[in-house]
């Protein structure tokens, strides 16, 4: 069995990238440079407000005995100038970066889905919120750029998607999301705290700061918090193996 946990960040497209028809249209129902500035900010959220900075990616294969084997660790980086020209460097926690154009980034990304399809090596795919945020917008980023998916990560419907896909945050609401109660929807960082992960933040960096440190071109922090959400992620999936999946 092949699990491939999963995580993106993202950064709003510059503002004046935009027509004025399209200008007015996203600060619509705004009467305050705050105001304003708190919608552009939210255009990271988007496919079509927003880029991909990165996809992290761990993957993982789980022999007969139950052993887990970490076999890829690799954080895809868009260059903040979009430039075609690959940059390949392994950083000290031992990360693999590879950075380039987000063209050539979501490129690759489908092709690695593509090739371990095409050798018989169907994936799991782990995520936390992954089926809200991350692969919808993989989708749809991936469109505006004029490439197609190569697989359907959507696929199925809210009920339906578990044999190719563990949303942690499906699983941990019991696929039942409110605002307050048993089933309340936590953010990511309270539900590793509660259950004894260390939280991607820990190191001081969190999503809402991503698009601060990418304008830096501090691609090496951005990659390593990527890579640490991922591997929280999985830490979690298993927490949630051993105590709630039946």
């Amino acid at each position: 069995m092949e699990y491939l946990v999963i995580d993106i960040e993202t950064s709003p497209i510059p503002f004046d990238h935009f027509d004025d028809a399209r200008q007015e249209y996203l600060l619509r129902g705004t009467s305050s440079e705050e105001e304003q500035e708190k919608k552009k900010g939210e255009m990271a959220l988007s496919p079509l407000t927003g880029y991909i900075v990165c996809i992290g990616m761990l993957h993982y294969t789980k022999s007969p005995d139950g052993t887990y084997t970490e076999t890829k660790k690799v954080c895809l980086v868009r260059d903040v100038n979009d430039s075609a020209d690959m940059h390949r460097e392994e950083l000290p926690s031992g990360v693999v970066m590879v950075r380039y154009s987000e063209h050539q980034l979501v490129s690759d990304f489908w092709k690695y889905l593509k090739t371990h399809l095409d050798q018989g090596k169907k994936s799991h795919f782990i995520t936390f919120n992954g089926r809200g945020f991350d692969f919808p917008f993989l989708m749809l980023r991936s469109a505006v750029l004029g490439i197609r998916p190569s697989i359907n990560l959507m696929n199925g419907t809210r009920w339906s998607y578990r044999d190719q896909h563990t949303d942690l945050m499906d699983e941990l609401t019991y696929f039942n999301p409110q605002n307050s109660g048993a089933t309340r929807r936590y953010n990511f960082d309270f539900f590793t705290k509660s259950f004894g992960v260390t939280s991607p933040k820990a190191a001081g960096i969190d999503g809402s700061k991503v698009s601060t440190f990418y304008q830096a071109e501090d691609y090496a922090t951005i990659a390593e918090y990527c890579l640490r959400d991922v591997k929280a992620t999985w830490e979690l999936y298993l927490k949630w193996v051993e105590l709630l999946k039946f």
